[in-house]
């Protein structure tokens, strides 16, 4: 009995031993873990602090449209960032916004680049679907009315030539011309263009100086809309139907055509009002 009560007792020494080898690995794993994060963490922040990773001109951001990279006067242009910067104080999220301010940009993405340290932005352009005309204030000067020139979306967004055409130098500029104020024709602009956009007729020119009149330059000749409602799209709409007109008279005979009622059209031919079979 005793024989085995001894045997008992040493191998339950060896297991205590045993469990407090197993408790001291633990712990100084747990320690080795401890010093190799802190390390790690400690020497990261070292590389994140040395001066490469500082933003200090244009040529360290790399900016696209679609497959074109813009040149360094555009992204210029477009953004406004001050010189040198720590590239990890740089909010990508603050600069994708400030571009999409920009009325040439309808998104934009920002990221950071660490090799080589600078930016990665890409933007989608606005599409101009016409070239815009406003006025500007009078020449006293002269006396002569002066205008602004600029392209609009299909949205009726302002977007300027000069700054259009630095980015897209090569991009062939849209043949409808609008002339007017923008806040004269805004409201109704993304329910006019759409329309044009589907019309037979060919369309080269809006005129919307007078808000109680619009007129468009067409193939046909010129068109008179009154005022801008929404019977717009079904104006355009008895416009298309009208595109073999010029088969029935003869266009130099044609002053304009009176599409203010679209359901009873009118043509004005030699001083005469004819009236046409809607």
């Amino acid at each position: 009995m005793a024989g085995i009560l001894s045997v008992s007792h040493k191998d339950l020494a060896q297991r205590r031993k045993k469990l407090r080898r197993h408790r001291q690995m633990k712990i100084i794993q747990a320690i080795w873990r401890t010093v190799a994060i802190s390390s790690l963490a400690g020497g990261l922040l070292w590389v994140a602090i040395q001066p490469i990773w500082v933003l200090n001109a244009p040529k360290q951001i790399v900016m696209k449209s679609g497959d074109q990279l813009l040149s360094e006067a555009a992204i210029q242009s477009l953004l406004v960032i001050s010189y040198p910067q720590s590239l990890w104080r740089i909010q990508p999220s603050a600069i994708a916004h400030s571009l999409q301010q920009q009325p040439i940009i309808a998104q934009a993405s920002v990221s950071r680049r660490l090799f080589p340290p600078g930016l990665n932005i890409e933007i989608q352009e606005r599409v101009p679907v016409a070239i815009a005309q406003k006025p500007k204030a009078q020449n006293t000067a002269t006396d002569k009315k002066q205008v602004s020139v600029g392209l609009l979306d299909a949205s009726g967004v302002w977007i300027p030539l000069e700054k259009y055409t630095l980015v897209n130098s090569s991009v062939k500029l849209p043949t409808l011309k609008v002339i007017g104020s923008p806040e004269q024709y805004r409201s109704y602009w993304s329910q006019l263009y759409p329309s044009l956009s589907h019309s037979t007729v060919k369309v080269t020119e809006i005129d919307c100086q007078d808000p109680t009149n619009i007129i468009l330059k067409t193939e046909l000749g010129n068109v008179h809309l009154g005022v801008p409602g929404p019977q717009l799209t079904e104006q355009i709409n008895v416009l298309s139907q009208m595109r073999y007109l010029t088969e029935k008279i003869n266009p130099s005979q044609i002053e304009y055509i009176d599409l203010k009622n679209p359901e009873s059209p009118l043509v004005q031919v030699n001083q005469k009002n004819q009236k046409l079979d809607s």
